[in-house]
């Protein structure tokens, strides 16, 4: 839209007649580019929801996301947004340090720029979370230890990376209840930074698995960071044996929860996720910011169930299992 403000703005300085009021805002649009942490299925669901925002408010949307989780290319993908005149930038942050700086050339240069999967993020105008960061590490927890069958005995956390921040909320969230409520829970080590490669979670669980060879539980924040234990439950001959818990995409957990080596994965639906952040996006483009709090509806959403900061939380978990994986086509 940007582009369209200029022409209009040389038209009226030349005294040429322009078309103002609804008709010419319906023809208005705005550029839109999300830049998730890396090309996977689960982000692929995200453009979904971007797309389909897209198609309802007549925005211009685009994602570009980089080959693996690297908060450099990430960067740089950024710059590259910000250079192209976009009017926002939609991230769900490698690292949520290291996109401060890029996203206040951003702010300066009067691009929105909103986040998902990083409660509080500097220099953003809004993030926007699809679940209770708090409650999901625990609802996690209480999945593992069902799937466990009784809490006790060792079990290993995955991360995608030590600094992605709601990763590492899950983590704290489902490590503190362990404590509290679980006291036979014992975690080994502290948690590995393996879930955003697949064949990384793979050869790391196999590492665990060989060094302590009575763990009973992975519980893996990070969309591939199940698929990974799954595979290494699968080659070990522990499925159904081996409790693995993730935040993985239904149509990548198919298989491993239909042969037992994957027990359910706990997500939200990233499409809602894309969806909400360009929606997001639009409102403060059109001017209304203010009117982004508690009482904030989105489209097939609704209201947040809390606000903080520049946070908006939705409380929407999903639970898929082997019982209803088939459910989900499409994702």
């Amino acid at each position: 839209m940007r582009r369209q403000r200029s022409t209009l703005a040389a038209a009226v300085a030349m005294g040429v007649a322009v078309l103002v009021g609804p008709a010419a805002a319906a023809a208005q649009s705005y550029t839109m580019v999300s830049v998730p942490k890396l090309r996977a299925t689960w982000f692929d669901r995200l453009e979904s929801g971007l797309k389909r925002a897209g198609e309802e408010f007549k925005l211009d949307v685009s994602q570009q996301a980089p080959a693996s989780a690297d908060e450099a290319q990430q960067v740089r993908l950024i710059e590259d947004a910000i250079n192209q005149g976009n009017d926002a930038i939609l991230v769900v942050p490698n690292d949520a340090k290291s996109i401060e700086p890029v996203f206040a050339r951003a702010r300066a240069r009067k691009i929105v720029t909103i986040t998902h999967e990083s409660p509080g993020q500097k220099n953003a105008d809004y993030d926007v979370e699809m679940i209770d960061n708090k409650a999901f590490g625990e609802r996690m927890l209480e999945e593992m230890v069902k799937a466990m069958g009784k809490p006790e005995g060792q079990y290993a956390i995955f991360v995608g990376s030590l600094t992605v921040p709601a990763h590492n909320i899950w983590a704290d969230a489902a490590v503190a209840l362990a404590k509290r409520k679980y006291p036979n829970l014992k975690l080994i080590g502290t948690r590995y930074p393996a879930s955003e490669d697949q064949n990384l979670a793979r050869q790391t669980a196999l590492d665990i698995i060989t060094a302590n060879p009575n763990v009973k539980a992975f519980l893996a924040f990070g969309s591939q960071g199940a698929p990974g234990a799954a595979q290494a439950a699968r080659e070990k001959g522990l499925a159904g044996k081996l409790a693995v818990i993730g935040t993985t995409a239904p149509s990548q957990a198919a298989s491993f929860l239909k042969d037992g080596s994957m027990s359910a994965a706990v997500l939200w639906d990233p499409g809602e996720a894309g969806y909400a952040m360009a929606y997001l996006a639009k409102t403060v483009l059109d001017g209304k910011k203010a009117s982004i709090g508690p009482n904030f509806e989105i489209p097939n959403l609704g209201k947040p169930k809390s606000v903080n900061g520049n946070t908006l939380i939705y409380d929407r978990p999903l639970v898929v299992t082997k019982a209803n994986v088939d459910q989900f086509q499409g994702f």
